[in-house]
């Protein structure tokens, strides 16, 4: 992958597998849920249509984030940034469960990320 292939991120609550006990079908169902709202949310913007134009070209890097406080931080990073992001409210429960961001060239992204790990 080049560093102007377009890239997008997705951050996961890793304590909701650890700490929380949740099935793996309803944090993977997180981070579709993130992902498609992220994509819906920006369907206009030219890197999310250039994205979505190459369906079986798609990159996406799913990462860990520790606990809710960390996704919440992230988010704040991102915003701060003007990263175009989503953060995904798992309802009725009203807390941030994931994060996706746009489309946007790899290197764009990789600073606010580089310190966190696969989703395993």
């Amino acid at each position: 992958m080049t560093s102007n292939q377009l890239v997008q991120y997705v951050v996961v609550r890793g304590d909701l597998l650890r700490l929380l006990s949740w099935p793996t079908g309803a944090v993977i169902a997180q981070a579709c849920h993130a992902s498609t709202a992220a994509l819906w949310s920006h369907r206009n913007d030219p890197n999310t249509i250039a994205y979505t134009n190459e369906l079986d070209d798609m990159h996406k890097v799913v990462l860990e984030a520790p606990s809710q406080d960390g996704l919440e931080e992230l988010s704040k990073s991102l915003s701060a940034n003007q990263i175009d992001h989503k953060l995904w409210i798992e309802q009725p429960e009203g807390y941030p469960t994931c994060l996706a961001t746009k489309p946007y060239p790899k290197a764009t992204l990789r600073p606010f990320f580089k310190e966190l790990k696969l989703f395993k």
